[in-house]
This record gives structure tokens, C-alpha cells and sequence, in this order.
């Protein structure tokens, strides 16, 4: 049996136990050719484990891995045809960039002529020319990301594995070398799969995301579907900074969502096929999506409240209030000036709102 045209990974039916502890349960993932998919979770949740199943560094329990149409379940690393970019860099300290650049090569026994051409077209591609004489402790922490990111390359492979790649780096190295894989992942069209706990860099990079819990995948869609449409509560609060606002609730009937005194209609929302009656939910919100002051009066629910926190953040302000009770935030440009215990008016369109089982945690 081969994957499906198209198809460049295919998981099927994965499983990975260590003892009585699964980590990877009944795993299904098809990724296409030349695709940006990435892992994204929690610490715990499986991501780095099934990258190191696709690898081949970890014994799968059950099920079967395909790359480019080809059994590899059992194969060894070397000959899976992937290149892999791990988070701790692994350069040999003793070797220049270049030695290290052509280390596999030279082991493998490419000949050097074409060790010399891959090394010169992964350093242009990377802009890390002037470094090939350069040894590892010279080197800064993204310069090291780029050379190991370059040892990958040089392989001449289908697909990559990152395993949380920028995690080691400060916030602006992270931001600056996140657009260098979006580039190079344009420039070379190969299949990326990509680990992460970080949403901005899954939001930023992914074609899609696979959103993962407990060693199972809750979501797998395009970024802004998994962002707008959350499947379950888990995912609604893991993407989004600030979080989702959730308010717990009864649905009655469909037609309200109810909290304390606040009743909000449910006309505008679109239920799932099998989540429109009544019965104890939570209702979620983006704080993006509150409208406040005039524009509140425009939306399908309004209601008065009062400042309670403000939180500048430099690009926008976070103001904290109450909604039947409960805390709540939403987001105002950062030239808007608000006090605590200021009288405001809140507004938001439900059909921009979540609804979340209480007991399932699924979308209604």
C-alpha cells in the first residue's frame, strides 16, 4: 500500500506506548507535498514524540509511517529521506561551519564536488557565507539556528522536521528567523513539519495546524478556521493572546445564552448540526471582537458595565470588566484613555461567539 497521490507524509493508525503510558493513541495524519504543517500544543502533548516517530528515533508500537508513497516504519533515519533541525542546534564544537555543513555528506560518501556545490547553495540560502570558516562558539544563537537549519538543507531531501527550532532564542532573533523558514519554506516548496508550543510562530508559518492533547490531534485546519471555528473549549483557549473570554451559562432552547442577569440572543449564532439545545454551556468571546463606547450600540448585544483593570500592552490596551459576574476583557487602541471604575458600554456580534458543551468541551 502506498500514501495517496499527493500525499508526501502519511500517518496511519500510529500508536506509541512506553510501558502502561500511551503518548500517541490511534494517530492519523496525511500531510501533502510541499505542505507547511505544524504540531502545536502544551508541553506533554505528543508533538516532539510523534516528529521523533517520523524520524524514525522512536519505535512506533502500532500503526504505519509512509514517506513519498514508501513504507518507512521501519527504516532507519538515514533513509527516510528527511533532514531534521532540532531545538539544541547539535553542531560538532570542533568543526568549522563548513565541516559541519558537510558532515553527513562526507560520511555518506558524496563526492566533493557536490558537497562543495550543496554547501554553497544552503550557505546563499541561509546568507551564511562569511561563517563557513567560522567554528560554533564564534557563532550568535540564531547564526547557529541558521547553520543547523544549513545541515538539513545540504541533505537534498522531501521533507524537513523542526523540533522546536527558536525556542532558544530571544524574542526578536525568534521573530526575525521565523520569517527566514517562512522565505526558505516559499523559495524551496519542500513538506515542513514544524513543533511548537508557540502559537504566533503556528498562526505565522503553518498552512495548517494540527493542534494536539494528550498525544490525540483535536483540530487539524488552516490557521485563521482553527482561530474562528475552535472545535473544542482545549483549542479556544490555547490560540489567542489575550485568551478567549469563556462565561459560564445555560442555553435555552437555542435562542439565549444566559449568565446572572445578562441574557444574549443566539439568532446570529451558527450551531453545529447537533449542539442547538438547551442545557449548561460556556459562551467564548476574543477580546478583539468587543466593541466599546458608540461602536457597542451597533452590534446585535449591548450591554453597560464598568472599568475595573486596564493593561496597556504598547500596540493596544486590555480592559477588564464583568459580564453577568464573570470577568471579562476586551481590547482598545492604545490612545484611549480609561480609568478604573469608569462606566462603558460593551458590545460584541454572537455570531462571532463560541458555545462549548460544559460537560464535553465540544463546540455547540
Amino acid at each position: 500500500m502506498t500514501a495517496a497521490n499527493g500525499t508526501s507524509v502519511s500517518i496511519q493508525d500510529l500508536s506509541l506506548n512506553f510501558g502502561a503510558v500511551t503518548v500517541l493513541e490511534t494517530l492519523n495524519l496525511d500531510v501533502a507535498n510541499g505542505e507547511f504543517i505544524v504540531l502545536l500544543g502544551p508541553s506533554g502533548c505528543g508533538k516532539s514524540t510523534l516528529l521523533n516517530c517520523i524520524a524514525g528515533l522512536l519505535d512506533v508500537s502500532e500503526g504505519r509511517i509512509f514517506i513519498k508513497g514508501k513504507n518507512v516504519t521501519w527504516e532507519e533515519p538515514k533513509d527516510r529521506g528527511i533532514g531534521m533541525v532540532f531545538q539544541s542546534y547539535a553542531l560538532y564544537p570542533q568543526m568549522t561551519v563548513e565541516k559541519n555543513l558537510s558532515f553527513g555528506l562526507r560520511v555518506a560518501g558524496t563526492p566533493k564536488d557536490e558537497i562543495a556545490k550543496r554547501i554553497a547553495r544552503a550557505a546563499e540560502i541561509l546568507q551564511i557565507e562569511p561563517l563557513l570558516q567560522r567554528k560554533p562558539a564564534a557563532l550568535s544563537g540564531g547564526q547557529r539556528q541558521r547553520v543547523a537549519i544549513g545541515r538539513a538543507l545540504v541533505r537534498d531531501v522531501d521533507v524537513f522536521l523542526f523540533d522546536e527550532p527558536l525556542s532558544n532564542l530571544d524574542a526578536k532573533l525568534r521573530a526575525e528567523l521565523r520569517v527566514e523558514i517562512k522565505l526558505l519554506h516559499r523559495k524551496l516548496q519542500n513538506t515542513m513539519i514544524y513543533v511548537t508550543h508557540d502559537q504566533i510562530e503556528a498562526m505565522t508559518l503553518a498552512d495548517r495546524i494540527a493542534v494536539m492533547k494528550g498525544g490525540v490531534i483535536q483540530q487539524l485546519d488552516a490557521p485563521q478556521t482553527i482561530y474562528n471555528r475552535p472545535v473544542n473549549r482545549f483549542v479556544a483557549g490555547f490560540l489567542g493572546s489575550p485568551a478567549m473570554n469563556f462565561i459560564d451559562g445555560q442555553v435555552s432552547a437555542g435562542t439565549a445564552f444566559k449568565t446572572g442577569d445578562v441574557s444574549i440572543p443566539l439568532d446570529r449564532y451558527a450551531f453545529d448540526a447537533a449542539g442547538n439545545g438547551g442545557g449548561p454551556c460556556v459562551f467564548g468571546i476574543r477580546p478583539e471582537h468587543v466593541a466599546f463606547g458608540e461602536a457597542a450600540n451597533t452590534m446585535p448585544f449591548a450591554t453597560d458595565a464598568a472599568v475595573e483593570i486596564v493593561e496597556p500592552m504598547g500596540s493596544d490596551t486590555l480592559v477588564w470588566t464583568k459580564l453577568g459576574g464573570h470577568n471579562f476583557s476586551f481590547r482598545v487602541e492604545a490612545e484611549k484613555t480609561l480609568r478604573n471604575g469608569e462606566p462603558i458600554r460593551i458590545g460584541f456580534d454572537p455570531a462571532r461567539a463560541s458555545l462549548f458543551d460544559s460537560q464535553s468541551g465540544n463546540r455547540m
